[in-house]
């Protein structure tokens, strides 16, 4: 008889769904077993502990009763932890860029009884909104395709499969040239926003292999561009929202193009990845700003991201008491009641906490309206408890 079966798993992102109507399988040999003894297709759900809109997709979804009959009645139902299976990810988020859309977590992929893909897509709301058709809509569609449609249902198979290979087998490539590296520094330099840093556009993501490439061309062709585009894009990062001026480390991503609005998760990779780069750009302009939000990061990382057996945990959740960011978003009047007049009417200029906010009625800490130059000298500084931390 069908089950969720993700009680036994080790993953903390797994055991969240264990509860779930859905009939859950883990990744695996069975579960792939059971689509080709059912027929069925399987639907794959990937996400991590951290990801808001995995919490959202979960609750309107993956716990409701009528949705999650849908789902076990037309499909065999793979949870996968991006973080325990980056593998596996890795292989469906490449198939979904294939279908020409942007990707991003939760990632949702139909699979056939051979655990190829054919379509797919990220977040799907219970309802229509935002421009996506309902996930029961989408279930019932790709569900009848599947049926009454094989050759369709393969055709795509095939085209992704193939795309994915191709990806894969690309053979030696062109020789790396010291003059194709010095055009490719350029190239990537033109890509970054010269006001705000970061590649152009939103949302935007800190991109450290992005900029790590550049950093080593600016500094092999002395090209003053590029190097320019990295520090721009590390200071505008250490000052906007997406950096946690309260308890330090960075968060995933901005939403929007100027790094105020972060996504709320902060993931210990990215964290570590941009304690590297902001070292290396220091080593090189002795930033004043980089030094401190290098260290700043190392001591929130020993503070929060150790767990009690002395493990690294890899991220902290985006949601708090159910909440998108509620620790780190503050109101004047919770400035004024833990601070002295004077020191909260600082911070508050500092930081640019104002009555209206800058999210949903709160303020992200940030230090966007100052110059670089004047962080130092008028940064409210102090070392944060654990209570202060959570706000």
């Amino acid at each position: 008889m069908s089950r969720n079966r993700l009680g036994d798993e080790s993953s903390p992102y797994l055991i969240q769904h264990k509860d779930n109507p859905v009939h859950w399988w883990a990744w695996g040999p069975e579960a792939l077993a059971e689509a080709k003894a059912t027929g069925k297709p399987i639907l794959l759900s990937v996400g991590y502990s951290a990801c808001h809109w995995c919490h959202v997709m979960a609750h309107e979804s993956f716990e409701d009763e009528v949705t999650a009959r849908v789902m076990n009645d037309h499909f065999v139902n793979i949870k996968v932890d991006r973080e325990e299976r980056p593998d596996i990810d890795a292989i469906y988020m490449g198939a979904l860029h294939r279908l020409g859309q942007q990707g991003g977590w939760p990632l949702t992929m139909f699979l056939d009884g051979d655990a190829r893909p054919f379509w797919g897509g990220t977040y799907f709301p219970k309802h229509a909104m935002y421009g996506r058709p309902s996930f029961v809509d989408v279930l019932t569609r790709i569900s009848d395709i599947y049926r009454k449609e094989p050759d369709k249902v393969a055709g795509n198979a095939d085209a992704l499969v193939a795309s994915l290979s191709e990806r894969t087998s690309g053979g030696d490539g062109p020789e790396l040239t010291d003059q194709i590296l010095r055009e490719v520094t350029g190239r990537l330099a033109r890509a970054v926003d010269p006001v705000h840093g970061g590649i152009s556009g939103a949302p935007k993501f800190p991109q450290w292999s992005f900029f790590w490439l550049l950093w080593r061309g600016a500094i092999r062709y002395r090209d003053d561009q590029a190097k320019a585009a990295v520090v721009t894009t590390l200071e505008r990062m250490s000052m906007g929202g997406i950096y946690d001026h309260l308890g330090g480390g960075f968060a995933r991503y901005s939403v929007d193009e100027i790094w105020l609005v972060p996504h709320f998760e902060k993931m210990l990779y990215d964290n570590a990845l941009l304690i590297d780069l902001m070292t290396e750009v220091w080593r090189e302009t002795q930033s004043p700003l980089l030094e401190a939000r290098v260290a700043e990061t190392v001591a929130w990382l020993a503070r929060e991201m150790i767990d009690e057996n002395g493990a690294f945990t890899a991220a902290l959740d985006a949601d708090s008491e159910g909440e998108e960011g509620k620790f780190y978003v503050w109101s004047p009047d919770e400035i004024d009641a833990v601070l002295a007049p004077a020191d909260a009417a600082l911070f508050k200029e500092t930081y640019g906490v104002t009555p209206e906010g800058n999210f949903e009625g709160h303020t992200i800490l940030n230090r966007l309206h100052a110059k670089v130059e004047e962080h130092l000298d008028n940064d409210v500084k102090w070392e944060p408890s654990a209570d202060d931390v959570q706000g």
